[in-house]
């Protein structure tokens, strides 16, 4: 069985060369090859401090340590679907792009039974070490094992200390007031437990799984066996929550979803006079005053603000086009399929009997629905 060692590493790459001198110290199997996962900016820091500064076969010299594979092609940059690398993971949506990344690489690796995986959170982010740790609660198998790495306050956060040295080699300390001594830092390797829970997970759940995000592999796990469904909206952020996961929706998504919730028995059927009915328009624009939606949305239904329509003197028209309504639950839906795997969507989606010559949209009435915190 091959031994690698996965790790995330932010700017502190020495938690590379820590946790290898920590597994030798403590007589631990050694990795053969060792992986990384980081962001671009600080792929930089590592290959200059690893590779250019040469600290990593230092560690290898010092210690007469066996081969161990590692070279630039080993250091995975997190990127996004469309390949677009993340420089230092600081967005909001760069979170999703990182713990899918990591949660592929992960479950990747694991399907390989005579691989053995010693995966680190010692470094990186705390999102991504989080990230990390779940992925392996998800994926991991018996012979896998998740770490951290501590070293003494004096050393920590010490761009010059990598490893103890079996010599003397002074530098500046953590509080840049007093010199120490390379040679008498402690380095502890913590061995975390944690869940694996592929073990619980139906065997036909755990294949799809592979293929999912990280959200829809919690929106799987957090559905599966669950026969009650519900859904809380919140219309100041305009998410949306199910199954463990937030959307985030569009005006226009969340208006035409509680544009149906509302409808008597959560259904209505896109007629031959439909679009000459001025109760759908204003049923509409209750939705949009709901959400306290942008103005440009109440011009989408011909008026000057979202107040015209209120106002004595004003006569409202039909606005509401089947067409209309058809891009809406459109873009609605694709929010959904994005962030949830399949079996959720169809229980909350609006659906429709798609007939041609008047199709009826309704939403499941078993789903329980809160808006705001009240039920809907």
């Amino acid at each position: 069985m091959q031994n690698i060692l996965v790790a995330v590493t932010g700017a502190s790459p020495q938690v590379l060369t820590e946790t290898v001198y920590a597994l030798h110290k403590q007589g631990r199997i050694m990795p053969q090859e060792v992986f990384v996962i980081t962001t671009a900016n600080s792929k930089i820091t590592l290959e200059q401090g690893l590779f250019e500064e040469g600290h990593w076969q230092s560690l290898i010299d010092d210690y007469q340590l066996p081969d161990i594979k590692f070279t630039r092609d080993n250091i995975w940059v997190i990127e996004d679907d469309s390949g677009r690398e993340l420089e230092d993971a600081k967005g909001e949506d760069d979170q999703s792009v990182m713990a899918d990344f990591i949660t592929r690489k992960v479950a990747k690796l694991t399907e390989d039974e005579d691989l053995a995986i010693h995966a680190s959170i010692a470094g990186g982010r705390k999102t991504m070490a989080f990230y990390m740790g779940y992925a392996m609660s998800l994926y991991g198998r018996e012979q896998d094992v998740l770490s951290h790495v501590f070293v003494d306050d004096d050393f920590e956060f010490v761009s010059e200390f990598y490893y103890p040295t079996p010599y003397d080699k002074y530098i500046v300390g953590r509080d840049k007031k007093k010199v120490v001594n390379t040679k008498d830092a402690q380095v502890t390797l913590a061995e975390i437990p944690f869940v694996r829970m592929r073990r619980q997970a139906d065997e036909a759940l755990f294949t799809q799984m592979n293929q999912h995000s990280f959200s829809k592999t919690v929106s799987a796990l957090n559905s599966a066996g669950s026969k009650d469904m519900c859904v809380n909206i919140n219309t100041s952020s305009k998410e949306l929550e199910v199954a463990g996961i937030s959307i985030k929706l569009t005006g226009k998504a969340l208006a035409i979803y509680l544009f149906f919730l509302t409808k008597p028995g959560r259904k209505e059927t896109l007629g031959r006079y439909f679009e000459d009915e001025v109760a759908h328009t204003q049923h509409y624009l209750e939705a949009l005053d709901r959400i306290k939606a942008d103005v440009r949305l109440y011009k989408s239904m011909g008026l000057e603000d979202e107040g015209q329509w209120r106002q004595s003197d004003y006569e409202l028209t039909p606005k509401m086009t089947k067409d209309f309504v058809r891009q809406s639950l459109n873009g609605f839906h694709k929010l959904l399929d994005a962030a949830l795997v399949s079996t959720v969507v169809e229980q909350i989606k609006v659906h429709s009997d798609g007939l041609k010559s008047g199709a009826t949209y309704i939403v499941n009435n078993e789903v329980k629905v809160y808006l705001d915190g009240q039920p809907l």
